[in-house]
């Protein structure tokens, strides 16, 4: 596992990479590659969310669960695919919820999110690796323990961020969250099995927007992709 990590977050995660947990991972990693197993993303965009959003930049945070586990899918940002590929279902409700906010927003033919990440937008995966067509199957290996800790080092370092959580899943990282600095917006994930049980309308992107106007800091442009 290459680590390649922004210089402002390897100050701050270094420590990370030398913890007994994180070198289980590695280990696990390379067996999965040393036995034949495809794993998505590549290793040297697993670090994408840090790479394309530098600590200092970050204003917005969407938390994921685990890497798409299709062919050419995940490039190492949460709900992003890159160009050329299929956007996936999630992602289309995403975009008919930012159609529903912004009569400004143009839904676009691609899924690549970069440009949101480019703004401040850590776009971050619980689990940053999966085994080919097998969702789950890096979980519970060390990636958790390692992105809690990019929670935490952002709920303490930094101030009013928001965190946009979707789903059951999400919702467990409020408790690492400090919410007299922070804004926490929740609300059902945007799967096609759960959108229309409180995503839809749940109005997340301009909330979002209206929350860093008011401290003063540049909203995030969500129709630029």
């Amino acid at each position: 596992m290459k680590i390649n990590l922004e210089a402002s977050w390897l100050a701050e995660l270094a420590t990370e990479f030398e913890q007994t947990y994180m070198q289980s991972l590695k280990a696990f990693l390379l067996q999965e590659k040393n036995t034949g197993q495809q794993v998505y993303p590549k290793g040297d965009e697993m670090f994408n969310a840090f790479n394309f959003t530098p600590l200092s930049a970050v204003k917005v945070v969407i938390l994921g669960q685990d890497p798409y586990h299709g062919a050419g899918q995940a490039h190492g940002l949460s709900f992003s695919v890159k160009r050329g590929v299929v956007v996936p279902p999630s992602l289309k409700n995403i975009y008919k919820e930012l159609s529903n906010e912004f009569t400004e927003f143009t839904t676009p033919t691609h899924g690549d999110l970069s440009n949101w990440a480019h703004q401040g937008v850590l776009l971050l995966n619980a689990t940053l690796s999966v085994r080919a067509n097998s969702p789950g199957s890096h979980q519970k290996r060390g990636w958790e323990q390692f992105t809690d800790k990019v929670i935490q080092v952002l709920s303490a370092k930094k101030e009013n961020l928001v965190f946009i959580l979707w789903g059951n899943y999400a919702k467990q990282k409020e408790s690492l969250i400090d919410t007299t600095k922070h804004l926490i917006i929740k609300s059902a994930h945007p799967s096609p099995f759960s959108a229309h049980q409180g995503f839809l309308g749940s109005k997340p992107f301009s909330t979002c927007n209206t929350y860093l106007s008011k401290k003063g800091i540049q909203p995030i442009d969500w129709c630029k992709l």
